[in-house]
């Protein structure tokens, strides 16, 4: 009886041994999936694909090793849009801790309950270092407990000031005119072309919201509202307006674009560019760096659109392992990384993303040097004048350029509206934009429809030659 309640008591001692075990084991690997835009995020790596620093991702997998104790892998995998990552998601073949879509992508996944909550407490970088205005703006739409921003900017005009007048970019009329006919592109996607024209459509309406602003007749908060009202207009009405109006468009424009449009404004084969900043960025320095040819980036008068990435919990994610990867791209030497290797400005604030920007575009001589305010952006993040203010002084030559695709004055903001998720008008805005690409001939397809004509005529020709060559030799 003892020797069998031994082999019991040492049967018990080793599961328990084993268990335990297991647990450690399994605790002490943990994997972290990641859904991410292409090229958004540092990967040590050079222009020429070679390995020159440390990728963002090994240094949280190193911090989190050395903070816990826990060895961590990261699963990454890319999107090229945010249909594409909604898509995946809603398949349920694949899941992710993290996803990174868009704003109104954000927004439909927070309607549609596809999310888990953020614990904001233990965001803790996050809290100290994120800009103001867009921390701002997330809590005031209701966003902040289920996302956190990551890169933002605006949509503008990128363009080339000796083929394109400086005056004609401060309205979206510019795209219309017929004396830059074939000369420009617009982005081959229904949100951002759209809401160009419900601004155009709606331009009178629009000026006049503006100057009862600048008059004082309406207050700042009131003006951006207002702008974000007018932009997102689905209104049967104003789907047909623009729907006329994009028709007139595509008559006047070289052409749509998804990716092409920031090299062929460099390359010369177009003179403007509807443009997200950081691509306008990428334009502006790779012009300069090649051609020594200077681009312009321009947010036309009556508004545009403020848009913004942001990182996501699918419903199922590892909470409190997806947490601490974002809270480390929070910290600013880390955003400062990214921005220097993917061209878009990120979400984050502090001294270190400050002192990048004075690098990047700090005046070199009094004489040039334009003081810019910050404040609205940087706020408490960074050490203010007695008057509370965050001013740079930056080179003029950026001024217009890099430097305001990146950080647009504040003036350029509030006449910015945020793309809301179209909800139960999507059909209808799918119809109308299917309505606007129907029979669609830019110059590139008129080129292509030539060159298939003469092919087909050539074959023809030659068919025929063989045919009455073939008859000739029956005949004899």
């Amino acid at each position: 009886m003892k020797k069998l309640l031994f082999v019991l008591l040492t049967l018990i001692s080793s599961i328990i041994v084993w268990t335990n075990v297991f647990y450690v084991s399994a605790a002490e690997s943990v994997v972290l999936r990641v859904y991410n835009w292409q090229d958004y995020i540092d990967d040590g790596l050079d222009d020429n694909g070679d390995q020159i620093s440390t990728p963002v991702i090994d240094l949280w997998i190193a911090d989190y090793k050395k903070r816990t104790g826990v060895s961590v892998e990261v699963v990454y995998d890319t999107f090229e849009t945010p249909e594409t990552m909604l898509n995946t998601l809603k398949t349920g073949k694949s899941q992710y801790d993290l996803a990174c879509p868009s704003d109104y992508t954000i927004q439909k996944m927070i309607k549609e309950g596809m999310l888990e909550k953020f614990d904001t407490s233990k965001l803790t970088y996050y809290n100290q270092y994120a800009s103001p205005y867009l921390k701002d703006l997330f809590d005031k739409n209701g966003w902040t407990e289920y996302a956190v921003p990551y890169m933002w900017g605006t949509v503008g005009l990128l363009y080339n000031p000796e083929a394109i007048d400086e005056k004609d970019v401060s309205t979206w009329n510019v795209m219309w005119d017929s004396k830059y006919q074939n000369m420009a592109t617009t982005k081959d996607s229904v949100r951002d072309t759209y809401f160009v024209g419900v601004m155009h459509v709606y331009q009178e309406e629009l000026h006049t919201l503006r100057s009862a602003y600048l008059n004082g007749e309406i207050s700042q908060e009131d003006y951006n509202k207002q702008v974000n009202v007018i932009m997102n207009r689905t209104d049967d009405d104003t789907l047909a307006k623009v729907e006329t109006d994009l028709k007139l468009l595509k008559e006047n424009l070289f052409g749509l674009e998804v990716d092409s449009g920031k090299s062929d404004i460099v390359s010369g084969k177009i003179s403007m560019n509807l443009a997200w900043s950081g691509d306008a960025v990428y334009s502006m320095d790779l012009a300069e760096e090649e051609d020594d040819k200077l681009l312009a980036y321009a947010v036309p008068e009556e508004g545009s659109n403020v848009w913004y990435d942001g990182w996501v919990m699918p419903k199922g994610a590892n909470i409190a392992l997806a947490t601490d990867f974002v809270d480390f791209l929070s910290r600013p030497e880390i955003a400062v990384l990214n921005m220097n290797k993917i061209g878009y400005t990120s979400a984050i604030a502090g001294q270190e993303v400050l002192d990048m920007i004075v690098d990047w575009y700090g005046a070199e001589s009094e004489e040039s040097a334009v003081e810019m305010d910050l404040t609205y952006f940087f706020g408490n993040t960074v050490d203010q004048d007695e008057n509370g203010k965050v001013l740079v002084s930056i080179d003029e030559h950026y001024i217009g350029r890099q430097f305001s695709a990146q950080y647009p004055d504040y003036e350029t903001i509030i006449r910015c509206g945020v793309m809301e998720d179209f909800g139960d008008k999507n059909d209808a805005v799918l119809e109308m934009w299917a309505n606007f690409k129907a029979n669609e001939l830019t110059p590139l397809t008129w080129a292509s429809v030539i060159v298939l004509a003469l092919i087909t005529a050539v074959v023809m020709i030659r068919s025929a030659i063989k045919q009455r060559n073939r008859r000739l030799h029956i005949r004899h």
